[in-house]
């Protein structure tokens, strides 16, 4: 059951469907050889967020999950994460940018953090 969250977290249509709806939640299989995990976290609220990629044998990834403990707009960002890397290289994964996210949600200057995972 979702915990309940302040309205100031859901301060855009675009954080309320990621959030109400989140894309990709769960997890992939650790022990894959083409699985990759990733464990982050924002000292500034406790969010924390696992993500998970699933890379073909062409370098692309294939699928991404994402398990996300922390507020609205923690939970959007990472959704949103994980469908913009899928059928990206690892490489054009990592230029996207927590700026890039946060612009694409509206989210306000403080949660920008929110997106930095």
């Amino acid at each position: 059951e979702r915990a309940e969250v302040a309205n100031s977290d859901l301060s855009t249509p675009w954080v309320v469907d990621h959030y109400e709806n989140p894309r990709n939640v769960g997890s992939l299989d650790r022990n894959a050889k083409n699985v990759g995990t990733g464990l982050v976290g924002a000292p500034a609220c406790g969010d924390v967020m696992k993500l998970q990629v699933e890379v073909d044998e062409n370098g692309k990834i294939v699928d991404a999950r994402f398990k996300t403990f922390g507020c609205g707009s923690a939970i959007a960002s990472s959704s949103l994460a994980t469908e913009w890397v899928k059928g990206k290289t690892v490489d054009e994964a990592l230029k996207i940018r927590n700026t890039d996210i946060a612009k694409e949600l509206c989210l306000p200057p403080v949660k920008l953090h929110c997106s930095s995972k």
